[in-house]
């Protein structure tokens, strides 16, 4: 190929600083310069799976009506101004889910007890993720894996059938993406959050010197990511800033229990509102993606049993007591409330992943991202809450409601994102009779 054909950045530039590299965004620049050249490469094709513990109030989450028009749900409004952009999809099921175990066969089909096999964001990131620094990403509200309880913390399984261990702290995301890895470079950047030191600081002459060779387009989609940075440390370092203000001392005789248990995630925490800790995650989620650190991620929103509701919920029951709503209206409206307000956050990401630009297209045109959860209304292996969202760059056609003439296994979804991303899968996949066909037709 002529030299003039060829990008003048590589896909893989890092801005440099004293003991850190930020890796950049997908820009203009990074296409080929020649009018000859080949075709233009298309941005890289990214996956993301969710798991939602102990289903949802399905009397309020299905639209009356089918259809990319049909009125919204109650628990599916905040997706309103998204409607194009995904699919609530009614009909599929999970053979061996139900009850409290779902969170096992979520990803892979295989019932808890049993050897389980490389779950989908695995084969993903097997075939997409060579490229970025991570292959996958593991996260969740618990950190671990939990395995053996019915609180499993993670949903992704390696090639041995071994689960992989989540990451529910927002700062060891953001020094995973971005902070130095050895002990030399750590210890030259120890507390810089509580010095204030922005990772944009230390990249500053790298990133002037870089924005002086690029056009404007390029140069607004680095201001948009530079802002998305600092945004997320300043959130970062607020919480940094709490942690190192003494409280108040009590006496503890009366109290029931010990409280010196430190947990970095939201579950049993109450430091900080659970909105500021989902936000910052999918936050963290959208800049692993738009800096191709990693093109995969997976992430346990809401583990089974324990937890899943907050103080700021303002709601009077768990979330597993909740769902045990013995048709008590007050436990239905309260179950509804919840789920809308995970939809809400659901929305957030949505909204981050659309306003990032790569081309002609957003990065939410070339993501795509399925939740659900291991059980469907009242304990069922049945009618789960399952979405499918963005993707539109990838062939997906969205319905908005889709109800299936015939209930599928949730393996199905699985199998059409990674045909859609560009994976390709064996004839039999899990348990699933093929790719859902009217997402891709």
């Amino acid at each position: 190929m002529n030299s003039t054909a060829k990008p003048w950045i590589s896909r893989r530039t890092f801005l440099r600083g004293t003991g850190v590299a930020m890796a950049l965004p997908y820009l203009e620049a990074m296409m080929p310069q020649s009018v000859f050249a080949a075709p233009v490469p298309a941005a890289p094709t990214r996956m993301g799976m969710f798991y939602f513990g102990t289903g949802m109030n399905m009397r309020q989450f299905w639209p009356e009506r089918s259809g990319v028009d049909a009125a919204s749900s109650r628990i599916l409004k905040p997706l309103e101004k998204h409607r194009g952009s995904f699919t609530a999809i009614n009909g599929t099921y999970l053979n061996e889910g139900g009850g409290h175990d779902g969170a096992y066969p979520f990803s892979t089909s295989i019932a808890k007890g049993k050897k389980q096999q490389r779950s989908p964001d695995q084969i993903a990131a097997a075939a997409i993720g060579s490229e970025t620094r991570f292959a996958s990403l593991q996260l969740s509200v618990d950190r671990g894996t939990n395995y053996g309880s019915q609180a499993l913390a993670t949903i992704s399984w390696n090639e041995q059938g071994v689960p992989l261990a989540a990451e529910n702290d927002p700062k060891a995301i953001f020094d995973k993406l971005f902070r130095p890895d050895t002990q030399a470079e750590k210890s030259q950047e120890k507390n810089e959050f509580r010095r204030r030191r922005s990772i944009l600081d230390l990249v500053r002459d790298d990133a002037q010197q870089l924005a002086r060779k690029l056009g404007k387009t390029d140069r607004d989609q680095l201001d948009q990511y530079y802002n998305s940075v600092r945004e997320l440390e300043q959130s970062l370092a607020r919480r940094v800033e709490w942690a190192d203000t003494p409280k108040p001392s009590i006496e503890t005789d009366s109290l029931h229990g010990t409280y010196d248990k430190k947990m970095a995630g939201p579950e049993g925490n109450g430091d900080y509102l659970y909105d500021d800790y989902a936000k910052l995650m999918y936050d963290l989620i959208a800049l692993a993606f738009q800096t191709d650190s990693t093109r995969v991620v997976s992430y346990v929103v809401r583990k089974e049993l324990a937890g899943g509701v907050y103080p700021e919920f303002n709601v009077s029951q768990g979330y597993h007591s909740l769902s045990h709503h013995g048709n008590d209206p007050q436990s239905l409206e309260e179950l509804a409330r919840v789920d809308t307000i995970y939809m809400q956050h659901w929305a957030y990401l949505l909204d981050r992943l659309k306003s990032i630009r790569e081309g002609d297209s957003t990065l939410l045109d070339r993501t795509l991202l399925g939740l659900s959860s291991g059980m469907g209304f009242e304990h069922s292996k049945n009618n789960l809450p399952t979405v499918l969202s963005g993707g539109m760059g990838l062939g997906v056609k969205h319905h908005g409601h889709l109800q299936l003439e015939q209930e599928v296994p949730l393996a199905s979804l699985w199998q059409t994102m990674l045909d859609r991303v560009g994976v390709p899968v064996a004839d039999h996949f899990q348990d699933s009779p093929g790719t859902i066909a009217a997402l891709v037709g």
